[in-house]
């Protein structure tokens, strides 16, 4: 459903994005992590056409991204890591105007629109303004926007950033469900935990680069240090969460040294 092949961005002489190449499938949730500026960002704003590549191909649900842009951006869902709403439009007028955007049949939109704003709880909310809506409220507004349109690619950038425990667990299997039914995700985020319980497979950026793919039992191999041969033989290493391969495979573990000193 994603597939990217020799994806580069350069930003005068910074290289943001190296030869990046990666699929993912339909159903699957793909978790990509990495440090500030690694080129997460960089690479979803590719991904849903907001910025063009450098070099490389991008195709999403079967359309070239530079050939049929009209049809692969209205394939994609992008939930990003700071909601942009119009402020000036009420919640449920904003969902209308992504409706129309969309093609979403109008009878259709007008069935669902109340349905989604209950299920976020700004069934109260859907008159007001989307100036007066708290940054949580307008992450959960962007979510229903794109759940209106019913993408086959759901792109997220940090996508439980402002939202209450309630709405984030809820946000999550919603994710899940709609996985189950052949949607593919492409999830940013800074929470492990999240991507350790969501994810099929993670992919790790370092510096615009992909330094490590595979599953959450894939990246424990790559982190785990190899046996010196003069070592006695031992149990069975013990399982390391994602965030003690995260720290591992990114050097952040460096700062064990610098903490003593304080």
């Amino acid at each position: 459903m994603i597939r990217i092949r020799g994806l580069v961005k350069r930003f005068g002489s910074l290289e943001a994005v190296k030869k990046l190449d990666l699929s993912v499938p339909p159903g699957e949730i793909f978790g990509f992590l990495g440090p500030n500026g690694a080129g997460k960002t960089t690479t979803v704003r590719m991904l849903c056409g907001l910025i063009k590549p450098t070099e490389g191909r991008i195709v999403v649900a079967g359309f070239d991204m530079a050939e049929r842009a009209i049809e692969a951006k209205r394939a994609v869902g992008l939930v990003p890591d700071e909601p942009f709403v119009y402020p000036k439009l009420s919640g449920a007028e904003y969902l209308r105007f992504i409706g129309e955007l969309y093609g979403v049949p109008l009878p259709e939109a007008r069935r669902r629109i109340p349905e989604l704003l209950e299920m976020f709880e700004l069934g109260g909310w859907g008159g007001e303004l989307v100036e007066s809506y708290s940054h949580g409220m307008r992450q959960k507004l962007v979510i229903a926007g794109v759940l209106l349109h019913q993408p086959k690619v759901l792109l997220l950038d940090e996508p439980m950033v402002g939202l209450d425990p309630k709405s984030a667990r809820m946000t999550k299997d919603i994710f899940l469900t709609l996985a189950a039914r052949g949607t593919t995700i492409f999830m940013c985020t800074h929470i492990l935990e999240i991507a350790e319980k969501l994810c099929d497979r993670i992919g790790i950026m370092i510096a615009g680069e992909l330094r490590a793919l595979g599953t959450l039992e894939d990246l424990r191999g790559l982190a785990r240090p190899a046996p010196k041969a003069h070592d006695p033989p031992c149990g069975p290493a013990p399982r390391s969460d994602l965030e003690d391969v995260f720290l591992s495979l990114t050097g952040g573990r460096e700062y064990s040294e610098l903490l003593k000193n304080l």
